[in-house]
């Protein structure tokens, strides 16, 4: 596990994507969001299998498909900077069944599936009863949102963001999983800034995230 992650800043005058930047930042501030159903039939076989959450399964599914791709790291840092995370963690959110409130955790990020799943159950134990909005404090600056809303089939899902025209995370939201055409599947929903990505990035998301999920017995290793 990584524990020094690097910003490695921009030089916007000879980056490939200034312009993109610039015209999707700038002129025409545009993002945009996708569904897409993911198989997990193998997944859930795996999770039930080995005993593990599907939760942080797909958080970790998530996460490394995000890291694959340089465009989706790419943000500002808390001095204003355009740069890129060498590595990025996840920030999910925790229901609270009790009060029908949530909590925000984060884990950090670790490729070896064992090591990231045996961290977040040590953060789900410390933090999951925590009240606050951030039950987990000093949350670094490379992390991205991932949520589940697991009450709901959804096919479209978008999210808002009216004041930080500056906030460039991707933003993940996978729903209730349910039976199509004889298999399972799970909508996640990928909110996406076009400064910094185009389809052809959201095509390696998702390509990324079917892999994995295809896969599942070869990574699963608790």
């Amino acid at each position: 596990m990584k524990n020094n992650p690097v910003f490695n800043v921009i030089d916007i005058e000879t980056w490939p994507r200034k312009f993109y930047f610039e015209h999707y930042y700038h002129h025409v501030k545009c993002t945009r969001s996708i569904t897409v159903n993911i198989d997990i039939q193998l997944l859930l076989n795996v999770c039930k299998k080995k005993s593990v959450k599907l939760y942080p399964a797909m958080i970790y599914m998530i996460t490394t498909a995000v890291n694959q791709i340089d465009e989706l790291r790419t943000v500002y840092n808390e001095k204003g900077q355009l740069g890129q995370w060498d590595f990025m963690s996840p920030s999910y959110t925790v229901f609270h069944p009790e009060d029908k409130t949530f909590s925000n955790i984060w884990t950090p990020y670790d490729k070896d599936f064992s090591v990231f799943y045996h961290h977040y159950l040590d953060d789900i134990k410390k933090y999951g009863n925590v009240k606050d909005f951030m039950a987990k404090g000093n949350e670094p600056g490379n992390t991205f949102p991932v949520s589940c809303n697991p009450w709901v089939e959804f096919t479209g899902f978008n999210l808002n963001i009216y004041d930080r025209p500056d906030y460039l995370c991707p933003i993940f939201t996978f729903g209730k999983y349910h039976q199509q055409d004889n298999k399972m599947v799970i909508p996640i929903a990928a909110q996406l800034h076009h400064a910094t990505s185009d389809g052809y990035h959201v095509g390696l998301l998702f390509d990324a995230i079917k892999k994995l999920a295809l896969t599942a017995e070869e990574w699963i290793d608790v």
